[in-house]
């Protein structure tokens, strides 16, 4: 599954249909379906990894001008998409061995340029309005101070740049409560839980405008209420049955005519992300 996302990020391979049933087999003759390919395809459904457009979700095209400020880079996956288009990319992270990973994701990609940050953006390393795309996703939750770490990211922005901004569903999170592991929700990982209100407010406050907001992962918020209540040992196969049947459950129910439709109220409902895509004003 490693190897099909990695293509897909780098376009080399189409984003999946979503009538296309995920491959079965997290690991050879387990006859498990895998959960991340599973919540790729649905998360793909949801505007995320557009290739064809060029947009790394929906509203927010890359292209070789630009200058992408990737924070808290992870695995390097959103830069490599990025990359694939031809554009600078700059990827931060406070974990030196995600900028490394990310640097060896990147090497031989058609990026104009690649720049690694080990920064917890408190400041970031960077002249103001250097930048004209800014992804920060699943990081404000992370943060003591999520207006201060936004009017950062607002610093280093170009006028006009766009920000691609995520957090995790406050009833989400709250649905976890009881459930989740202690650490879950203390330092560093989710000691905010923001909703769309306060969300929408932080992202203002920091002088930008809100042009799109969007929610989606139902599939993700039960997931992983059943990875807690199942004591799933690893994030990793082999499953426990009752994650296994949740995957092949959402998969069933997205295969049959409405299905589409009910994940999208779902989304609705129980979201696991909240996606904004916001703009710098110009001057």
């Amino acid at each position: 599954m490693l190897n099909r996302l990695k293509d897909i990020l780098a376009g080399h391979s189409r984003a999946p249909d979503p009538s296309e049933r995920p491959a079965t087999g997290s690991e050879p003759d387990s006859g498990q379906l895998d959960p991340f390919e599973v919540g790729l395809w649905d998360d793909m459904s949801s505007g995320w990894y557009r290739n064809e457009q060029d947009e790394i979700f929906k509203g927010f095209p890359v292209a070789p001008k630009d200058v992408v400020l990737d924070v808290g880079c992870g695995d390097g996956g959103r830069s490599l998409f990025c990359a694939t288009r031809g554009c600078h990319v700059i990827y931060s992270d406070i974990d030196p061995e995600k900028v490394v990973l990310t640097a060896e994701r990147l090497r031989g990609s058609a990026a104009r340029e690649q720049q690694g940050i080990v920064s917890d953006t408190d400041p970031l390393p960077l002249e103001p309005e250097t930048v004209s795309r800014v992804i920060a996703t699943e990081i404000i939750e992370h943060v003591e101070d999520p207006g201060r770490f936004l009017g950062e990211l607002v610093r280093v922005g170009k006028p006009g740049a766009l920000y691609l901004l995520t957090v995790p569903g406050d009833l989400g999170e709250k649905a976890q409560v009881g459930l989740a592991a202690p650490q879950y929700f203390q330092k560093p990982n989710h000691i905010q839980v923001i909703s769309r209100p306060e969300f929408e407010a932080l992202i203002g406050d920091a002088g930008l405008e809100v042009v799109s907001y969007s929610e989606h992962g139902f599939f993700w918020t039960l997931w992983w209420m059943f990875f807690w209540s199942s004591a799933q040992p690893q994030v990793g196969p082999p499953w426990t049955d009752l994650l296994d049947s949740w995957a092949r459950t959402w998969v069933a129910l997205r295969e049959t005519p409405q299905g589409p439709m009910v994940k999208d109220a779902l989304d609705a409902i129980l979201p696991k992300f909240q996606v904004v895509v916001a703009r710098k004003p110009d001057i």
